[in-house]
């Protein structure tokens, strides 16, 4: 009888316990009673807790089901008071210390403890690991965010409109969106997130039924946010309208491209555009020193000294405190042109290599202190950019405001503006042909008859860089920029041909027939019928010879003439 006892033993799934198969059903509610009264109290459902490792038979557990640090991250820590092996309350104040997975604390706390640098900067990169999640945490566009402005008020209250978020890469717009997408948890407003490079029509479709769904039965708002709305075609766009109209969704979109040109107009008299501007030089090094207070990087000012030659210590680099110049933190700043990812990484990049070299410099401080430690210079921090980071969208609006820059430029004989615009475009990575094309048109445009050389300046010009490419031809599309600047401007011609299409495009009924004594006459038919009759050869009278040459409607008109508006 015993050993029929023993094979019909059943654990319970709850609490592990080995029980007889006739008691297992009456146990299960027991357990399952005392595991909702736990979750009704912080705990987590049962349902959700993992497995654990097998329990000796005939061991006695308590009926309260264990909680498992799992669902519980920066708060339990491990298992609830009474789980077996654990003790009450441990773990909780360690782990209301350690922050989330990455090592770091956004708004520049204090570093993980017990975490070398090199730990911190595994994983995932140090722009997306500093992201903030408060607007008090946000640096930069205070125009925009800052105190008493409209935006921060709105998002303060968490009424949050349709919004599209403009501006240059790196200046914060999907970190805003981050943010709302915290704020709204607190007011139980769904936030879905779609990257318009991947997501397909359906998926949106998908997104707003489910919407919809959620409004009808739990009036429940959601705020759909598209990463690079701009890269969504007209048809695309034209899905949220209905939906955005009657409020099923909150629209956010993101763009770097001008809205005005890349977004339907009749989702954006929806939406309120919001324009980011560049970050500047204060908030890029505020953004990158809140970043090494968070890795436990020390900054070393002007007064502190440092051999420059490195010691070529065979320690492992992470045994040693890692040290910046605060001179190496500026030029990042301003390095990065107001991108904070393009710093954040930069700087994540120079403290990789540095790290990975292994290699520590005696330093002394200005209190008199001398230590070995891995140091980051200006250098290495110019090294990881490469080169300075040139905003240049050779497909976007940069383009355009560039180039209209450089003309512009010509035109008020500015030539070091013009020169440097040029330089903006090539180093930016424009096509020196574009370039030499728009100084074809401008030598006709704004120098014409003054200087009629310009024109063969600028065709000899597109030649040479057609022949030789970049970067040699660099040197030929200064020169001929640098002749339009000095050269004397004339847009007589440009004027006049101007007044011809304004004559053409207000002419009211058919234009009128060339006058006979002009046509040509090839065949007798037409000589016949009067083509060419009357015409005065030119070149064979010695005297200025009077012949009308404009139809006889326009006869006297003066097309050099400015003409009245």
């Amino acid at each position: 009888m015993e050993g029929a006892e023993e094979e019909a033993a059943v654990r319970c799934p709850v609490c592990l316990r080995e029980l007889p198969g006739a008691l297992i059903n009456s146990h299960l509610d027991r357990c399952l009673q005392a595991g909702e009264g736990d979750a009704e109290r912080g705990g987590s459902p049962p349902s959700k807790k993992p497995r654990l490792a097998a329990v000796p038979s005939g061991e006695t557990t308590p009926a309260a089901a264990p909680v498992f640090s799992l669902f519980h991250k920066g708060r339990g820590g491990g298992q609830s008071p009474g789980a077996p092996g654990g003790r009450s309350g441990a773990g909780r104040g360690d782990a209301a210390e350690k922050p989330e997975e990455g090592g770091l604390e956004l708004g520049g706390g204090t570093a993980l403890r017990g975490a070398s640098v090199a730990q911190k900067l595994e994983g995932k990169p140090l722009a997306d690991r500093l992201r903030p999640d408060t607007l008090r945490d946000y640096v930069g566009q205070e125009r925009v965010l800052g105190a008493q402005t409209l935006l921060r008020s709105l998002l303060e209250s968490h009424e949050i409109p349709s919004l599209i978020l403009w501006g240059p890469p790196g200046c914060g717009k999907t970190t805003l969106a981050h943010i709302i997408a915290n704020s709204s948890k607190k007011t139980g407003t769904r936030f879905v997130t779609l990257s318009a490079t991947s997501a397909k029509t359906n998926d949106v479709r998908d997104v707003i039924s489910q919407a919809q769904n959620e409004k009808r039965l739990f009036k429940r708002k959601t705020i759909l946010f598209i990463d690079e709305i701009h890269r969504f075609n007209k048809s695309q766009q034209d899905t949220f309208l209905p939906h955005v109209e009657c409020g099923t969704v909150t629209l956010i979109g993101a763009t770097t491209e001008n809205p005005s040109f890349q977004v339907n107009a009749a989702l954006l008299s929806r939406c309120r555009v919001i324009v980011l501007e560049k970050l500047s030089a204060e908030a890029m090094e505020t953004i990158l020193m809140r970043a090494v207070r968070s890795l436990g990087v020390q900054v070393l000012g002007k007064d502190d000294q440092h051999d420059s030659s490195a010691t070529g210590s065979s320690s492992e680099s992470s045994e040693f405190p890692v040290y910046i110049e605060e001179k190496a933190l500026s030029t990042l700043a301003y390095l990065c042109d107001g991108d904070a990812r393009t710093g954040l990484n930069g700087l994540q990049l120079a403290l990789q290599a540095r790290l990975a070299a292994g290699k520590t410099t005696p330093l002394s401080t200005a209190k008199g202190c001398s230590a070995d430690g891995v140091l980051i210079t200006e250098e290495h921090v110019k090294e990881g950019l490469q080169r300075s980071h040139i905003l240049y969208d050779r497909a976007g609006e940069e383009h355009y405001n560039c180039i209209s820059a450089l003309h512009k430029s010509m035109r008020g004989s500015d030539e070091n503006a013009s020169l440097y615009w040029l330089a903006r475009m090539l180093e930016g990575g424009e096509d020196p042909l574009y370039v030499a094309r728009r100084l074809v048109r401008f030598a006709s445009e704004d120098i014409g008859l003054a200087d009629p050389l310009a024109l063969t300046q600028a065709v000899a010009a597109y030649q040479g860089c057609h022949f030789i490419g970049m970067p040699e031809c660099e040197v030929i599309l200064a020169q001929c920029v640098v002749y339009f600047a000095r050269a004397p401007k004339s847009i007589e011609v440009y004027r006049a041909y101007s007044n011809v299409k304004e004559c053409l495009r207000m002419h009211t009924g058919p234009l009128p027939p060339v006058p006979l004594h002009l046509r040509n006459a090839p065949t007798r038919l037409m000589k016949n019928l009067g083509y060419g009759k009357g015409y005065k050869y030119n070149p064979m009278y010695k005297e200025p010879v009077e012949q009308d040459y404009l139809p006889e409607e326009l006869k006297g008109t003066d097309f050099f003439k400015e003409q009245k508006t």
